[in-house]
């Protein structure tokens, strides 16, 4: 299923997130697009603390990431994080991250598998998180 669903989050680089050069740290970029997901998920009407609490995981399975230029210290990134696709157990996203002059500085994917807690075996996503998905289904 093809998905249109679309949200920002902002986020201000730290200093202890940059390295000797000034630059933010390109490994806290991962914990960016956490962010994005997280947020991404929760405005989409179900959380991953929800989740969680029935029993559904939903690790990382694919992550890549293209850098362009540097963040630095102090400036106000926005994380566009985009649902793209539920794909059986699969659920794919994109981001871009905005610098604070609408620059895109970096371009990632994920693809998270939901996952059984009890049995770490994938599963299907709950029933209420299809429903959902529904509403942004993008239309051909």
């Amino acid at each position: 299923m093809e998905i249109d669903f679309k949200h920002e989050s902002k986020i201000r680089v730290r200093y202890g997130e940059t390295d000797q050069m000034g630059y933010c740290y390109y490994g806290n970029y991962a914990q960016f697009f956490e962010v994005g997901r997280v947020e991404a998920l929760r405005q989409f009407g179900m959380s991953y603390k929800e989740m969680e609490q029935q029993g559904i995981m939903l690790p990382v399975s694919d992550f890549q990431v293209k850098y362009f230029s540097p963040a630095f210290y102090d400036d106000e990134l926005t994380i566009v994080t985009k649902l793209i696709s539920l794909t059986g157990v699969r659920l794919e996203f994109h981001y871009d991250v905005i610098s604070p002059t609408g620059k895109c500085i970096s371009r990632a994917s994920t693809v998270l598998v939901f996952v059984d807690k009890s049995t770490m075996r994938p599963t299907h996503p709950p029933i209420r998180f299809t429903e959902l998905m529904k509403k942004y289904e993008k239309q051909a």
